[in-house]
């Protein structure tokens, strides 16, 4: 687990200097297939039923349809890339030092002494390095891995928490991010059409 925690963390370090769309969805899909990893093995040590079928949707949902449709949306977009972000790479990538920081010392003030410290801290991160995507980039698709990430960071809080939640809960969980997913595919694809881009700041001119 600790191998993939700092995975994890490098990952989500190498998501705040990333313009490309397709790099960024590949960074997206390895960080899900380690997400996945991470909860097979807690499945491992709990060998618990549900546990591996939540690994298990998590690899096909997350790491497979999810990377799927964004691909298959970024094919379309082949001249967009995120020219301006708010923060530039190496402000963004302070930022997510500063995160990682502020996740290890939340979790030994907060809960001192905890085995998944290190797993806490990762999911922390994650929470914050998303919000950051989302906040600081134009770009839609960017924006919906930021999404992505952070509930990615959700999902190993609450796996390291709870050691998996209830089976019904989790595919809940899994449908209601498939269809948010699949829902800003679509819009970011009809945005595409009606501005010719999908830099979400062109919506500021609909302001009246």
């Amino acid at each position: 687990m600790q191998i993939l925690t700092i995975l994890l963390l490098a990952l989500a370090a190498v998501q705040t200097r990333v313009t490309s769309l397709r790099t960024a969805i590949y960074v997206l899909l390895v960080q899900s297939v380690l997400v996945a990893g991470a909860c097979l093995v807690v499945a491992l040590e709990t060998r618990e039923l549900h546990t591996y079928i939540a690994a298990l949707l998590t690899a096909v949902i997350k790491a497979g349809v999810i990377p799927f449709a964004l691909f298959r949306l970024s094919g379309r977009l082949k001249r967009e890339k995120e020219q301006h972000p708010i923060l530039g790479p190496n402000a963004a990538s302070l930022s997510a030092c500063v995160a990682i920081f502020f996740a290890y010392s939340l979790i030994d003030h907060a809960l001192p002494g905890v085995v998944s410290r290190d797993a806490l801290a990762a999911a922390i991160t994650l929470v914050f390095i998303g919000l950051l995507l989302m906040m600081t980039r134009h770009q839609a698709i960017l924006q919906t891995v930021g999404l992505i990430t952070m509930e990615n960071g959700i999902y190993l809080v609450g796996l390291s928490v709870t050691q998996g939640l209830p089976l019904i809960i989790e595919m809940g969980i899994f449908l209601d991010v498939l269809v948010a997913v699949l829902v800003l595919v679509i819009l970011t694809y009809r945005l595409k059409l009606s501005f010719a881009s999908t830099d979400t700041s062109v919506l500021e001119e609909l302001k009246g």
